[in-house]
């Protein structure tokens, strides 16, 4: 039993509800923030240390064992996660205190910042699909707010259908939490590991496991993301920064954990399901990135390739593919981050966000331009750059599993990818200056140290890849062995 579990739940929740009653002191609130976040990332540290050296860890809350209490579980690639949300967050709150303004400063925007958090830890963590909902709603109740703060137009516009979306996906995971009870007589997700390969994943399940598809579908973007590009484009620009970098991935690690400690025995149904809409989210969302002058719209466009990229790997069901999915997936939330604190930022300089409007941004804000040269090139996979293996790894496990067509797809959509950041670089970035150090706005030191710092991190992690293989080593055989996880929790084979 390992208490430190509920930490990464309970640090962001009370420094969150605390921030609530001293919201007039805004300084006293950036400071908690960074305490709460930074205490979350140490947890982090200290259980991915755990895992590598004892194994999965798991806390029974009130004592009462699975599958009749609450138990929470961490292995690596929950711990992995959590880390990664850690740092990425405490570099969107750095970026908004110099952004964000002092008027949604003072209307709970760093409350809702760590409650938001605590539900993508939750989410992580949790043992049971209920809680997964539990922790599901405490996050997007946040990003309600969040998407909305401020009021304007478009942020009104954009939440109504942002909050109907997730409504309605709420729904539908309610019902398939009803069906799945009703079926299986438990939410454990060890207990329904067993008891899912005891009695046969026939078809009522494989129903069951689609309905849950498509409600994390909804809530990742995987082919069903017609109210991503709008809903995040709307909010601020540290705000979209955590939404691109977090919210998607929380449907992601969902499908991932089910249809890898769950529903894994019907691979020929579930799996080529999600190939195909993998490789089709790819496609679509490769289109819209190249399609737009918007910068905001192609940097969206973007977040939805990724999605697909990730599950990809999942699809192919191999160990590289694993691998790669992980990998990727690390890379991902950083780099989203990063390219949105920069697009932001060139909004903000330029007050445009049409690529048309503007050019010549290196010439005044050469270390902007450069550091967004390095994002693009990480987020299209060109070496050493953290993109780069878990590409190699995805596209590697496609073709070892027959899906030839899948990474055809994955590399075909790269160079989509890289065309379309491209573009914002040599269009927004080269070219002859219409501004100076006269008429430009002066870029705030505090706006580029999350920048710069997300800009060493990507570089360092893929340079560094060979030092996170253990710890992507020891995920992908937890995923791909579910005996270890159901022995973990359960305390039995």
């Amino acid at each position: 039993m390992n208490n430190l579990l509920i930490l990464p739940i309970i640090i962001p929740l009370i420094t969150g509800m605390f921030m609530v009653i001293v919201r007039k002191r805004i300084y006293f609130q950036r400071m908690l923030g960074i305490l709460a976040i930074a205490g979350t990332g140490a947890v982090s540290a200290v259980l991915i240390s755990q895992i590598k050296n004892e194994g999965i860890q798991v806390l029974h809350i009130g004592g009462w064992e699975a599958p009749f209490g609450v138990s929470l579980a961490a292995d690596m690639f929950s711990a992995l996660l959590l880390l990664t949300s850690s740092i990425v967050s405490l570099f969107c709150l750095i970026y908004a205190f110099g952004s964000i303004g002092k008027d949604r400063e003072m209307h709970y925007f760093y409350p809702l910042f760590l409650f938001l958090l605590t539900g993508v830890n939750g989410s992580f963590i949790t043992g049971d699909i209920f809680n997964l909902f539990v922790c599901f709603e405490i996050m997007l109740i946040s990003s309600y707010v969040l998407i909305s703060i401020g009021g304007t137009r478009i942020q009104i516009r954009e939440s109504i259908k942002y909050v109907l979306t997730n409504l309605l996906s709420s729904l539908l995971f309610l019902v398939a939490i009803s069906y799945l009870y009703a079926t299986m007589g438990t939410l454990n997700f060890a207990h329904l590991s067993m008891r899912v390969a005891e009695a046969g994943q026939d078809g009522l399940l494989t129903a069951i496991s689609l309905l849950f598809l498509i409600v994390f579908s909804l809530k990742a973007g995987l082919l069903l993301f017609f109210w991503l590009p709008g809903s995040y484009s709307a909010p601020p620009t540290a705000i979209a920064a955590i939404f691109a970098a977090l919210l998607t991935k929380v449907g992601i690690y969902s499908i991932i954990r089910l249809f890898t400690l769950v529903f894994y025995h019907e691979p020929e149904s579930t799996h080529l399901l999600i190939g195909i809409m993998a490789g089709l989210t790819m496609v679509l969302g490769a289109i819209g990135a190249v399609a737009y002058w918007d910068v905001k719209k192609i940097l969206t466009y973007n977040v939805i390739v990724g999605v697909g990229f990730i599950l990809a790997g999942l699809a192919s069901g191999t160990t590289e593919g694993m691998t790669g999915a992980i990998y990727y997936l690390i890379h991902d939330i950083i780099i989203k981050a990063l390219l949105f604190l920069i697009g932001g930022t060139i909004i903000a300089l330029t007050s445009t966000a049409n690529l048309r409007d503007f050019s010549g941004l290196i010439q005044t804000y050469p270390f902007l331009g450069w550091m967004f040269f390095v994002a693009a090139l990480s987020l299209s996979g060109i070496p050493p750059l953290s993109g780069f293996i878990g590409k190699v790894f995805v596209t590697e496990g496609t073709f070892e599993a027959g899906y030839y067509w899948l990474g055809g797809i994955g590399l075909f959509t790269s160079l989509m990818v890289l065309y379309s950041v491209m573009k914002i670089f040599m269009n927004g970035f080269w070219g002859e200056s219409y501004l100076d150090e006269e008429n430009g706005q002066k870029l705030k030191k505090g706006l580029l140290i999350p920048i710069a710092s997300l800009t060493i991190l990507t570089v360092a992690l893929g340079l560094g890849a060979e030092g996170l293989h253990s710890f992507a080593s020891l995920a992908v055989k937890s995923l791909m062995d579910p005996s270890l996880y159901i022995e973990a929790v359960l305390g039995k084979n």
